[in-house]
Formats: structure tokens, sequence, C-alpha cells
């Protein structure tokens, strides 16, 4: 066998050691996670059932997969999409600055703050 060979080979059996490791973890957490919140994504609020339940996710809400709480304080259900919306914050805020808590952080700025007096002082 040549060396990349076993590298490869090396490399297949890791990955694949990783996802089972992965898959039980996920496991023991969402199972939990389904129990405690009821099934409706935590931002849109689109509700599940059984036949779409693959579709709802279990977010960390400190982005740490290891922390997980038995009391699911570190959870929030996310449908896939606001799943995936919620970790490009993260990664915008890592490439372009800030934080994720400025990322998901309200605007304050009103456009239409000051309507009222630029339409008076435009009939002046």
């Amino acid at each position: 066998m040549s060396p990349k060979n076993v590298d490869k080979s090396r490399l297949d059996k890791v990955l694949a050691e990783q996802r089972v490791y992965n898959a039980q973890r996920e496991r023991g957490y969402r199972e939990q996670a389904l129990k405690l919140y009821p099934w409706i994504c935590g931002r849109c609020a689109r509700e599940f059932t059984r036949r779409n339940l693959s579709e709802l996710t279990v977010h960390h809400v400190d982005h740490n997969h290891d922390n997980n709480p038995p009391d699911g304080s570190n959870w929030e259900l996310l449908c896939i999409y606001c799943h995936d919306q919620e970790h490009e914050k993260l990664v915008n805020g890592d490439l372009y600055g800030g934080t994720s808590n400025s990322a998901s952080s309200p605007a304050t700025f009103s456009p239409f703050a000051d309507l009222k007096e630029k339409m008076n002082s435009k009939k002046e």
C-alpha cells in the first residue's frame, strides 16, 4: 500500500469515528430538547409535526456543542433555515468584525423619525 492510500484510509477512519461520535452526542441533547420544548422554531414560529421534525434543529445559544445543561438553558429549537441564518451571523461577525451578540442586536436607526418635519418643511 502506498503512503497516500494509508493516509487516506486513516483519514476515512477518523472521519467515520467523528461522525458516529457527533451523531451519538446529538441524539442525547436533541432528544432532551425535543422533550423540553414545544416543536416550534424559536425565530420564525413555524410549527413541526413528526412528519417534518427532522427539519427542526437544536441550536446552542453560546455556540458550544459541549455545553449541554440538563435544563436546556443553552438550547433553542430552530428550523434549518433559521439555524443556518444564526450561524451565518456568527461567521459574518468573525469575518467583518464584531461579535455574535452585536449581530443579533436590534437596529436603532429610524429612517422615518423626522418624516413629519421634513414633509412640513417642503410645504413651506
